[in-house]
Protein backbone atom coordinates (compact mmCIF):
# COMPACT_ATOMS: atom_id res chain seq x y z
CA UNK A 1 0.00 0.00 0.00
CA UNK A 2 1.25 3.50 -0.75
CA UNK A 3 2.07 5.99 1.96
CA UNK A 4 -0.67 8.50 2.71
CA UNK A 5 0.27 12.15 3.07
CA UNK A 6 -1.82 13.70 5.84
CA UNK A 7 -4.11 16.70 5.35
CA UNK A 8 -3.63 17.13 1.62
CA UNK A 9 -7.15 17.50 0.24
CA UNK A 10 -5.76 20.39 -1.83
CA UNK A 11 -2.06 21.12 -2.31
CA UNK A 12 -1.07 24.64 -3.36
CA UNK A 13 2.59 25.47 -3.87
CA UNK A 14 3.04 29.02 -2.61
CA UNK A 15 6.81 28.55 -2.70
CA UNK A 16 7.23 26.42 -5.84
CA UNK A 17 9.76 28.67 -7.57
CA UNK A 18 11.19 30.24 -4.38
CA UNK A 19 11.21 27.27 -2.02
CA UNK A 20 11.16 27.55 1.75
CA UNK A 21 13.03 24.48 2.90
CA UNK A 22 12.02 22.51 5.98
CA UNK A 23 14.49 21.84 8.78
CA UNK A 24 14.88 18.26 7.58
CA UNK A 25 15.59 19.39 4.03
CA UNK A 26 18.18 21.90 5.18
CA UNK A 27 19.89 19.26 7.32
CA UNK A 28 19.99 16.83 4.41
CA UNK A 29 21.61 19.41 2.13
CA UNK A 30 24.07 20.57 4.77
CA UNK A 31 25.27 16.99 5.17
CA UNK A 32 25.39 16.04 1.48
CA UNK A 33 26.89 19.22 0.02
CA UNK A 34 30.05 18.96 2.10
CA UNK A 35 31.85 16.60 -0.30
CA UNK A 36 32.25 16.61 -4.08
CA UNK A 37 30.98 13.46 -5.82
CA UNK A 38 33.28 12.12 -8.53
CA UNK A 39 32.30 10.01 -11.54
CA UNK A 40 35.34 7.81 -12.08
CA UNK A 41 34.33 5.05 -14.50
CA UNK A 42 36.97 2.55 -13.35
CA UNK A 43 36.11 3.08 -9.70
CA UNK A 44 32.36 2.80 -10.34
CA UNK A 45 32.83 -0.34 -12.38
CA UNK A 46 34.97 -1.84 -9.62
CA UNK A 47 32.20 -1.17 -7.10
CA UNK A 48 29.67 -2.84 -9.40
CA UNK A 49 31.86 -5.93 -9.79
CA UNK A 50 32.28 -6.18 -6.02
CA UNK A 51 28.54 -5.82 -5.40
CA UNK A 52 27.67 -8.38 -8.08
CA UNK A 53 30.09 -10.95 -6.71
CA UNK A 54 30.98 -12.05 -10.25
CA UNK A 55 33.74 -11.51 -12.77
CA UNK A 56 34.17 -8.26 -14.70
CA UNK A 57 32.99 -9.73 -17.99
CA UNK A 58 31.26 -6.99 -19.97
CA UNK A 59 30.46 -7.45 -23.64
CA UNK A 60 31.15 -4.13 -25.38
CA UNK A 61 30.38 -5.36 -28.88
CA UNK A 62 27.38 -3.01 -29.10
CA UNK A 63 29.19 0.12 -27.90
CA UNK A 64 28.09 0.02 -24.27
CA UNK A 65 31.26 1.80 -23.13
CA UNK A 66 30.48 4.69 -25.48
CA UNK A 67 26.94 4.98 -24.11
CA UNK A 68 28.27 4.92 -20.55
CA UNK A 69 30.75 7.70 -21.36
CA UNK A 70 28.01 9.79 -23.00
CA UNK A 71 25.68 9.21 -20.05
CA UNK A 72 28.28 10.38 -17.53
CA UNK A 73 29.32 13.32 -19.70
CA UNK A 74 25.71 14.51 -19.78
CA UNK A 75 25.54 14.40 -15.98
CA UNK A 76 28.83 16.28 -15.62
CA UNK A 77 27.64 18.93 -18.08
CA UNK A 78 24.73 19.84 -15.78
CA UNK A 79 26.41 22.39 -13.53
CA UNK A 80 23.28 23.08 -11.47
CA UNK A 81 23.09 19.69 -9.75
CA UNK A 82 23.58 19.51 -6.02
CA UNK A 83 25.97 16.91 -4.66
CA UNK A 84 22.93 15.09 -3.27
CA UNK A 85 21.70 14.52 -6.84
CA UNK A 86 25.15 13.72 -8.17
CA UNK A 87 25.48 11.08 -5.45
CA UNK A 88 22.07 9.63 -6.32
CA UNK A 89 22.96 9.49 -10.03
CA UNK A 90 26.34 7.93 -9.29
CA UNK A 91 24.69 5.24 -7.17
CA UNK A 92 22.18 4.68 -9.95
CA UNK A 93 24.90 4.10 -12.56
CA UNK A 94 26.72 1.67 -10.24
CA UNK A 95 23.43 -0.16 -9.70
CA UNK A 96 22.78 -0.37 -13.44
CA UNK A 97 26.28 -1.74 -13.99
CA UNK A 98 25.83 -4.26 -11.16
CA UNK A 99 22.53 -5.49 -12.56
CA UNK A 100 24.02 -5.76 -16.04
CA UNK A 101 26.88 -7.89 -14.70
CA UNK A 102 24.45 -10.05 -12.74
CA UNK A 103 22.29 -10.55 -15.84
CA UNK A 104 25.30 -11.60 -17.92
CA UNK A 105 26.29 -14.11 -15.25
CA UNK A 106 22.72 -15.44 -14.92
CA UNK A 107 22.45 -15.99 -18.68
CA UNK A 108 25.71 -17.91 -18.67
CA UNK A 109 24.43 -20.25 -15.98
CA UNK A 110 20.98 -20.63 -17.53
CA UNK A 111 21.22 -20.08 -21.30
CA UNK A 112 17.69 -21.45 -21.70
CA UNK A 113 16.45 -18.08 -20.40
CA UNK A 114 16.80 -16.58 -23.87
CA UNK A 115 14.37 -19.18 -25.23
CA UNK A 116 11.55 -18.18 -22.88
CA UNK A 117 8.65 -16.67 -24.86
CA UNK A 118 7.14 -13.35 -23.79
CA UNK A 119 3.59 -14.22 -24.72
CA UNK A 120 1.08 -11.68 -26.03
CA UNK A 121 2.02 -8.79 -23.74
CA UNK A 122 -0.41 -6.00 -22.96
CA UNK A 123 1.32 -2.64 -23.36
CA UNK A 124 0.04 0.76 -22.25
CA UNK A 125 1.44 3.71 -24.22
CA UNK A 126 0.79 7.32 -23.29
CA UNK A 127 2.04 10.43 -21.55
CA UNK A 128 2.41 10.76 -17.78
CA UNK A 129 -0.86 11.83 -16.12
CA UNK A 130 -2.91 10.43 -19.01
CA UNK A 131 -4.15 7.39 -17.10
CA UNK A 132 -1.23 5.05 -17.85
CA UNK A 133 -0.32 4.40 -14.22
CA UNK A 134 -3.95 3.85 -13.27
CA UNK A 135 -4.55 1.47 -16.16
CA UNK A 136 -1.36 -0.56 -15.75
CA UNK A 137 -1.88 -1.01 -12.00
CA UNK A 138 -5.47 -2.04 -12.68
CA UNK A 139 -4.50 -4.68 -15.27
CA UNK A 140 -1.75 -5.88 -12.93
CA UNK A 141 -4.53 -6.96 -10.56
CA UNK A 142 -5.06 -9.85 -13.00
CA UNK A 143 -2.97 -12.65 -11.41
CA UNK A 144 -2.32 -14.15 -14.84
CA UNK A 145 -0.25 -11.09 -15.74
CA UNK A 146 3.36 -10.46 -14.80
CA UNK A 147 4.02 -6.83 -13.87
CA UNK A 148 7.08 -4.90 -12.76
CA UNK A 149 6.85 -3.44 -9.23
CA UNK A 150 9.03 -0.44 -8.45
CA UNK A 151 11.32 -2.36 -6.08
CA UNK A 152 12.11 -4.88 -8.82
CA UNK A 153 12.55 -2.23 -11.51
CA UNK A 154 15.35 -0.69 -9.48
CA UNK A 155 17.16 -4.00 -8.84
CA UNK A 156 15.83 -6.50 -11.39
CA UNK A 157 18.55 -9.15 -11.09
CA UNK A 158 19.53 -10.32 -7.59
CA UNK A 159 23.24 -10.45 -6.89
CA UNK A 160 24.64 -13.89 -6.10
CA UNK A 161 24.16 -14.74 -2.45
CA UNK A 162 21.71 -11.86 -1.96
CA UNK A 163 18.41 -13.74 -1.78
CA UNK A 164 15.69 -13.31 0.86
CA UNK A 165 16.89 -13.61 4.46
CA UNK A 166 15.63 -15.80 7.26
CA UNK A 167 12.35 -13.87 7.50
CA UNK A 168 11.75 -14.16 3.75
CA UNK A 169 12.18 -10.47 2.83
CA UNK A 170 14.05 -9.78 -0.40
CA UNK A 171 16.86 -7.31 0.35
CA UNK A 172 16.01 -5.48 -2.88
CA UNK A 173 12.53 -4.80 -1.53
CA UNK A 174 13.93 -3.73 1.84
CA UNK A 175 16.22 -1.18 0.14
CA UNK A 176 13.35 0.24 -1.90
CA UNK A 177 11.20 0.52 1.22
CA UNK A 178 13.95 2.37 3.13
CA UNK A 179 14.50 4.77 0.22
CA UNK A 180 10.77 5.46 -0.06
CA UNK A 181 10.48 6.14 3.67
CA UNK A 182 13.40 8.60 3.45
CA UNK A 183 11.75 10.37 0.51
CA UNK A 184 8.46 10.68 2.36
CA UNK A 185 10.31 12.29 5.25
CA UNK A 186 12.11 14.84 3.06
CA UNK A 187 9.52 15.51 0.30
CA UNK A 188 6.11 14.12 1.35
CA UNK A 189 4.08 15.87 -1.35
CA UNK A 190 5.66 13.51 -3.89
CA UNK A 191 2.94 10.96 -3.06
CA UNK A 192 0.27 13.28 -4.44
CA UNK A 193 2.22 13.65 -7.69
CA UNK A 194 3.61 10.19 -8.37
CA UNK A 195 3.93 7.89 -5.39
CA UNK A 196 6.53 5.29 -6.33
CA UNK A 197 6.06 3.09 -3.30
CA UNK A 198 7.84 -0.29 -3.55
CA UNK A 199 4.81 -2.28 -4.69
CA UNK A 200 3.61 0.25 -7.29
CA UNK A 201 3.84 -0.97 -10.88
CA UNK A 202 6.71 0.75 -12.65
CA UNK A 203 7.86 1.30 -16.23
CA UNK A 204 10.03 -1.29 -17.97
CA UNK A 205 12.04 1.62 -19.39
CA UNK A 206 14.05 1.19 -16.19
CA UNK A 207 15.06 -2.23 -17.53
CA UNK A 208 15.99 -0.70 -20.87
CA UNK A 209 18.36 1.56 -19.01
CA UNK A 210 20.49 -1.44 -18.02
CA UNK A 211 21.64 -0.99 -21.61
CA UNK A 212 21.99 2.78 -21.06
CA UNK A 213 19.62 3.47 -23.92
CA UNK A 214 16.53 5.21 -22.52
CA UNK A 215 15.24 8.70 -21.85
CA UNK A 216 15.26 8.20 -18.06
CA UNK A 217 18.22 10.52 -17.40
CA UNK A 218 16.16 13.46 -18.71
CA UNK A 219 13.93 13.17 -15.63
CA UNK A 220 16.91 13.35 -13.25
CA UNK A 221 19.11 16.04 -14.79
CA UNK A 222 19.06 18.76 -17.44
CA UNK A 223 20.60 16.65 -20.15
CA UNK A 224 19.73 17.84 -23.67
CA UNK A 225 22.97 16.25 -24.93
CA UNK A 226 21.76 12.87 -23.67
CA UNK A 227 18.35 13.42 -25.29
CA UNK A 228 19.99 13.96 -28.65
CA UNK A 229 22.32 10.98 -28.14
CA UNK A 230 19.45 8.71 -27.12
CA UNK A 231 17.27 9.76 -30.06
CA UNK A 232 20.08 8.88 -32.48
CA UNK A 233 20.38 5.29 -31.21
CA UNK A 234 18.96 2.31 -33.08
CA UNK A 235 16.43 1.37 -30.42
CA UNK A 236 15.53 -1.98 -32.03
CA UNK A 237 18.60 -3.66 -30.55
CA UNK A 238 18.12 -1.98 -27.19
CA UNK A 239 14.48 -3.05 -26.99
CA UNK A 240 15.73 -6.57 -27.78
CA UNK A 241 18.01 -6.24 -24.73
CA UNK A 242 15.04 -5.16 -22.62
CA UNK A 243 13.16 -8.24 -23.80
CA UNK A 244 16.10 -10.34 -22.57
CA UNK A 245 15.76 -8.75 -19.13
CA UNK A 246 12.02 -9.58 -19.18
CA UNK A 247 12.92 -13.18 -20.03
CA UNK A 248 15.26 -13.29 -17.03
CA UNK A 249 12.57 -11.88 -14.74
CA UNK A 250 10.11 -14.43 -16.10
CA UNK A 251 12.63 -17.17 -15.33
CA UNK A 252 13.15 -15.87 -11.80
CA UNK A 253 9.48 -15.70 -10.80
CA UNK A 254 7.16 -15.95 -13.87
CA UNK A 255 4.57 -15.86 -15.42
CA UNK A 256 5.19 -15.24 -19.12
CA UNK A 257 2.35 -12.84 -19.90
CA UNK A 258 3.32 -9.26 -19.10
CA UNK A 259 1.61 -5.91 -18.64
CA UNK A 260 4.03 -3.16 -19.68
CA UNK A 261 3.91 0.62 -20.01
CA UNK A 262 6.04 3.66 -20.70
CA UNK A 263 5.69 7.13 -22.24
CA UNK A 264 8.96 6.49 -24.08
CA UNK A 265 7.18 3.95 -26.30
CA UNK A 266 5.32 6.88 -27.92
CA UNK A 267 8.44 7.72 -29.91
CA UNK A 268 9.65 4.11 -30.30
CA UNK A 269 6.60 2.32 -31.68
CA UNK A 270 8.64 0.74 -34.49
CA UNK A 271 11.17 -0.92 -32.15
CA UNK A 272 8.39 -1.75 -29.68
CA UNK A 273 6.34 -3.70 -32.21
CA UNK A 274 9.41 -5.31 -33.78
CA UNK A 275 10.26 -6.64 -30.32
CA UNK A 276 6.72 -7.62 -29.30
CA UNK A 277 4.89 -8.32 -32.58
CA UNK A 278 1.96 -10.08 -30.87
CA UNK A 279 1.36 -7.31 -28.31
CA UNK A 280 -2.00 -5.66 -27.70
CA UNK A 281 -1.57 -1.93 -27.09
CA UNK A 282 -3.73 0.60 -25.24
CA UNK A 283 -2.97 4.22 -26.13
CA UNK A 284 -4.08 6.71 -23.48
CA UNK A 285 -4.77 10.32 -24.49
CA UNK A 286 -5.19 13.51 -22.47
CA UNK A 287 -4.96 17.26 -22.90
CA UNK A 288 -1.19 17.92 -23.15
CA UNK A 289 -1.62 20.91 -20.80
CA UNK A 290 -2.39 18.48 -17.99
CA UNK A 291 0.70 16.46 -18.90
CA UNK A 292 3.12 19.38 -19.15
CA UNK A 293 1.88 21.27 -16.09
CA UNK A 294 2.09 18.13 -13.98
CA UNK A 295 5.58 17.27 -15.21
CA UNK A 296 7.08 20.72 -14.74
CA UNK A 297 5.39 21.27 -11.38
CA UNK A 298 6.76 17.96 -10.15
CA UNK A 299 10.21 18.79 -11.51
CA UNK A 300 10.21 22.26 -9.96
CA UNK A 301 9.15 20.84 -6.58
CA UNK A 302 11.85 18.15 -6.75
CA UNK A 303 14.47 20.70 -7.81
CA UNK A 304 14.37 22.38 -4.41
CA UNK A 305 16.56 19.53 -3.22
CA UNK A 306 18.10 18.41 -6.51
CA UNK A 307 19.43 21.70 -7.83
CA UNK A 308 21.11 24.89 -6.69
CA UNK A 309 18.35 26.98 -8.30
CA UNK A 310 14.99 26.60 -10.01
CA UNK A 311 14.49 27.87 -13.54
CA UNK A 312 10.75 27.77 -14.37
CA UNK A 313 11.30 29.11 -17.91
CA UNK A 314 13.77 26.31 -18.71
CA UNK A 315 11.39 23.66 -17.37
CA UNK A 316 8.51 25.02 -19.44
CA UNK A 317 10.55 25.24 -22.65
CA UNK A 318 12.24 21.87 -22.31
CA UNK A 319 9.27 19.77 -21.26
CA UNK A 320 6.71 21.35 -23.57
CA UNK A 321 9.17 20.59 -26.38
CA UNK A 322 9.81 17.07 -25.05
CA UNK A 323 6.12 16.23 -24.82
CA UNK A 324 5.66 17.74 -28.28
CA UNK A 325 8.33 15.39 -29.67
CA UNK A 326 6.79 12.35 -27.98
CA UNK A 327 3.27 13.11 -29.15
CA UNK A 328 4.42 14.02 -32.68
CA UNK A 329 6.07 10.62 -32.97
CA UNK A 330 2.93 8.94 -31.62
CA UNK A 331 0.74 10.69 -34.21
CA UNK A 332 3.23 9.79 -36.95
CA UNK A 333 3.57 6.11 -36.02
CA UNK A 334 0.21 5.21 -34.44
CA UNK A 335 -0.80 3.07 -37.42
CA UNK A 336 2.24 0.83 -36.99
CA UNK A 337 0.17 -0.95 -34.34
CA UNK A 338 -2.63 -2.95 -36.00
CA UNK A 339 -6.10 -1.53 -35.31
CA UNK A 340 -7.47 -4.96 -34.39
CA UNK A 341 -4.91 -5.28 -31.57
CA UNK A 342 -5.04 -1.78 -30.13
CA UNK A 343 -7.41 0.73 -28.60
CA UNK A 344 -7.32 4.48 -28.00
CA UNK A 345 -8.54 5.52 -24.56
CA UNK A 346 -9.40 9.16 -23.87
CA UNK A 347 -8.77 10.28 -20.31
CA UNK A 348 -12.21 11.86 -20.01
CA UNK A 349 -13.76 8.48 -20.89
CA UNK A 350 -11.57 6.45 -18.52
CA UNK A 351 -12.49 7.66 -15.05
CA UNK A 352 -15.44 5.54 -13.88
CA UNK A 353 -15.64 3.73 -17.21
CA UNK A 354 -12.79 1.29 -16.72
CA UNK A 355 -14.68 -2.00 -17.01
CA UNK A 356 -15.97 -1.45 -20.59
CA UNK A 357 -12.47 -0.31 -21.60
CA UNK A 358 -10.96 -3.46 -20.10
CA UNK A 359 -13.56 -5.67 -21.75
CA UNK A 360 -12.69 -4.27 -25.17
CA UNK A 361 -8.95 -4.40 -24.50
CA UNK A 362 -9.08 -8.04 -23.43
CA UNK A 363 -11.30 -8.90 -26.40
CA UNK A 364 -8.78 -7.42 -28.83
CA UNK A 365 -6.01 -9.29 -27.04
CA UNK A 366 -7.90 -12.57 -27.38
CA UNK A 367 -7.84 -13.11 -23.61
CA UNK A 368 -10.87 -14.17 -21.56
CA UNK A 369 -11.93 -11.69 -18.89
CA UNK A 370 -13.12 -14.11 -16.20
CA UNK A 371 -15.52 -13.28 -13.34
CA UNK A 372 -12.67 -13.75 -10.87
CA UNK A 373 -10.50 -11.20 -12.67
CA UNK A 374 -13.42 -8.78 -12.96
CA UNK A 375 -13.86 -8.99 -9.20
CA UNK A 376 -10.17 -8.23 -8.68
CA UNK A 377 -10.43 -5.22 -10.97
CA UNK A 378 -13.42 -3.92 -9.05
CA UNK A 379 -11.61 -4.30 -5.71
CA UNK A 380 -8.69 -2.29 -7.09
CA UNK A 381 -11.02 0.44 -8.36
CA UNK A 382 -12.85 0.63 -5.03
CA UNK A 383 -9.58 0.92 -3.13
CA UNK A 384 -7.87 3.44 -5.38
CA UNK A 385 -10.15 6.39 -6.15
CA UNK A 386 -8.72 9.30 -8.13
CA UNK A 387 -7.04 11.85 -5.88
CA UNK A 388 -6.39 9.29 -3.15
CA UNK A 389 -3.24 11.11 -2.09
CA UNK A 390 -4.62 14.61 -2.57
CA UNK A 391 -4.85 16.90 -5.57
CA UNK A 392 -2.35 19.43 -6.78
CA UNK A 393 -3.62 22.92 -7.55
CA UNK A 394 -1.72 23.93 -10.67
CA UNK A 395 -1.11 27.53 -11.67
CA UNK A 396 0.77 27.77 -14.95
CA UNK A 397 0.46 31.53 -15.20
CA UNK A 398 1.73 32.24 -11.68
CA UNK A 399 4.56 29.72 -11.67
CA UNK A 400 5.60 29.47 -15.32
CA UNK A 401 4.30 32.60 -17.01
CA UNK A 402 2.10 30.88 -19.58
CA UNK A 403 -1.65 30.35 -19.83
CA UNK A 404 -3.25 26.98 -20.45
CA UNK A 405 -4.60 28.19 -23.80
CA UNK A 406 -1.17 29.40 -24.94
CA UNK A 407 0.40 26.07 -24.05
CA UNK A 408 -2.45 24.07 -25.58
CA UNK A 409 -2.11 25.88 -28.92
CA UNK A 410 1.25 24.16 -29.44
CA UNK A 411 -0.50 20.79 -29.69
CA UNK A 412 -3.20 21.34 -32.32
CA UNK A 413 -1.80 18.42 -34.35
CA UNK A 414 -2.54 16.07 -31.45
CA UNK A 415 -6.12 17.29 -30.92
CA UNK A 416 -6.69 16.89 -34.67
CA UNK A 417 -5.62 13.21 -34.58
CA UNK A 418 -7.18 11.87 -31.37
CA UNK A 419 -10.30 12.30 -29.25
CA UNK A 420 -8.78 14.66 -26.69
CA UNK A 421 -10.82 17.13 -24.68
CA UNK A 422 -9.35 20.44 -23.42
CA UNK A 423 -9.42 20.56 -19.63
Amino acid sequence: MGSVVPDIADIDFDDLTSPQLTDIQRQVLEFTEAKRVEFDIDQMFGEAVEQAGVGDDVDDSDGFADRLAAHLAAIEADEGLRELTRSTLRQRVVRLLRNRLSLTELLKRYPEIESIPIEKPFIVVGMPRSGTTHLVNLIAADPRRRALPYWESQDPIPARGQGPGIVGVDPRYARARAEHDALMASAPVVAAMHDRFPEAIEEEVELLDLDLASYVLEWHARAPDWRDYYLALDQTRHYAYMRKVLQALTFLRGPRTWILKSPQHCEQLGPLMATFPDATVAFTHRDPVAVVQSAITMMAYSDRLRRTSIDPAWLLDYWSDRVHRLLSACVRDRDIVPAERSIDVSFHHLNGNEMPVLEEFYRRGGIELTPQVRARFQRYLDGNPRGKHGRIRYDLQRHFGVSADELRARFDFYFDRFDVRPE
